[in-house]
């Protein structure tokens, strides 16, 4: 399908004011770009043996993020109607809606609480396939945002009137079991997609929710680690997605664990992304040879272009190019407040015409 016919879809949704509730997670990110892992930790290394010290010279940034904010942000950029739930406290609260204030489409439903506070240490190798994100976070109140933070009327007829209801990082949140059924029953015309960010130490819980609500469970997206955690637990370790997989590894794991959990699976790694119903599975490479700006929200731009992507029912194969080349994008981009639809689908066209 060519970008102008993409394009003409996408405005014809949005003529029709479909609206997506995205929740539940806020957090505050800092980055820190290393372009050596090993020096770097030796400098730290070094710093112990003086029993402290400062180590200069390191480039970093901090931003409002979180899964559900990346989302939302996305979504609100490329033009839609935006209810994010979410939760701050009152330093970070009017951070937070300075951050969307440019974005009257995206509308904030604020709960009081701690927001989460993530470092990232993005490693920046002179191959962009190496590049690698290692977070640490202090979670918050993110990991306890259950069903009564949308109990009012109001929000009841939120989720009833999505169009799409996307929940991400249940990794995150101790109340992500009832969260999830909760808004999922509430909203039964909705487009409903999980993803449920890094679930390696609770995996056995989430195969066992997977298990429950796959009726409830339009599309799950997940990325290679997560692919991986659940290959595990459901004893496919031979077809895990190692550090040298390749187009049939990929195809293979998304097509195999869509047979097993009986949930519709979107998977994007940084070789290529895959879906699969169980039955049949499409694939499409990243687009190559960008320069990668920054990795901290990648898979949330991904995941954003993806719902829009099924929102206007592209075939899969183009859906998957479609998100691959918005998140090309979004971590080729310096200022992300550039980001528009406009500005999207004239990167879009070009990569479409090669």
């Amino acid at each position: 399908m060519d970008p102008i016919t993409v394009f003409d879809k996408i405005k014809e949704v949005q003529c029709k004011n479909k609206s997506i509730t995205v929740l539940h997670d806020f957090f505050i990110d800092r980055i820190i770009r290393i372009k050596d892992l090993d020096e770097f930790f030796f400098r730290i290394k070094e710093k112990t043996k003086y029993r402290g010290g400062s180590i200069r010279g390191i480039s970093t940034t901090q931003f409002e993020g979180g899964n559900a904010v990346n989302i939302a942000y996305c979504l609100g950029k490329l033009g839609f109607d935006v209810d994010l739930f979410t939760i701050t406290d009152k330093s970070s609260n009017m951070n937070l809606k300075y951050f969307f204030s440019d974005l009257s489409k995206v509308k904030l439903h604020l709960s009081y609480g701690k927001p989460g506070y993530t470092t990232s240490l993005e490693v920046h190798n002179d191959i962009d396939l190496n590049d690698s994100n290692i977070m640490i976070s202090d979670v918050g109140d993110n990991s306890d945002f259950g069903p009564e933070k949308l109990s009012s009327h109001d929000d009841k007829e939120i989720l009833n009137n999505s169009d799409a209801v996307i929940l991400v990082n249940w990794a995150s949140n101790w109340k992500g079991n009832d969260l999830l059924k909760y808004v999922f029953k509430n909203s039964p015309k909705s487009l409903h997609f999980v993803d449920p960010a890094d679930i390696q130490t609770r995996s056995n819980e989430f195969c066992s929710l997977l298990r429950e609500q796959n009726n409830m469970i339009d599309i799950l997206s997940i990325n290679e680690n997560e692919c991986n955690s659940l290959l595990y637990e459901l004893n496919l370790k031979s077809i895990s997605l190692c550090n040298k997989y390749n187009r049939n590894n990929i195809q293979l794991a998304v097509l195999e664990l869509a047979k097993k959990l009986g949930v519709f699976i979107d998977l994007h790694t940084r070789y290529g992304c895959a879906c699969s119903n169980g039955k049949e599975v499409y694939f499409a490479y990243s687009i190559k040879n960008i320069v990668v700006r920054n990795l901290t929200g990648a898979g949330d731009s991904w995941d954003a272009a993806d719902i829009i992507g099924h929102l206007i029912e592209l075939p899969p194969q183009e859906r998957l190019f479609f998100s691959n080349a918005f998140a090309a994008l979004y971590i080729s981009i310096e200022n992300k407040q550039l980001i528009s639809l406009e500005k999207f689908f004239e990167y879009y066209s070009k990569l479409y015409n090669k």
